[in-house]
């Protein structure tokens, strides 16, 4: 079983603004409602730990490997509930330059997984929730700055 969320936001700033935004995650807990808290060494191929807390849903702990950290472009992390196969969710951030001075932010994730069937309605409601309202606290901290 397969799902996939994807928004999207136009930030009126170029994507190194964005990106230098995006990975100071020490700020996070001061503007990101949705990942309270992200640390670790972000490379390829490292795991980091994430604490999401969408609206209205229980927060979670876990602990990705993270598949592309590419400046200015691209992170992508894959993340597990227990063990893989029951939940999985591979988490990407991708800015897109529009050559006219802004970024399109696309925040997306494909979850696969047999328990898929059990969290949709979470998924279609607390977790695109969670997407997008911290697109819009990116856009109001980059375009704030």
């Amino acid at each position: 079983m397969a799902k996939e969320l994807i928004t999207e936001i136009k930030i009126k700033a170029n994507p190194a603004q964005v990106w230098a935004v995006l990975t100071d995650f020490s700020s996070y807990p001061a503007w990101n409602p949705l990942i309270k808290s992200l640390t670790g060494d972000v490379k390829v191929g490292n795991t980091i730990i994430a604490r999401l807390e969408p609206p209205k849903a229980s927060g979670m702990t876990f602990k990705p490997k993270v598949l592309v950290f590419e400046a200015n472009k691209k992170f992508v992390w894959l993340g597990h509930l227990f063990i893989k196969g029951l939940f999985d969710g591979e988490h990407s951030f991708e800015l897109i330059d529009n050559l006219d001075g802004t970024t399109t932010f696309i925040q997306s994730e494909k979850f696969e997984g047999i328990l898929i069937p059990l969290f949709k309605k979470m998924l279609d409601v607390n977790t695109k929730e969670g997407f997008e309202s911290m697109n819009k606290a990116l856009k109001e901290r980059v375009e704030n700055l």
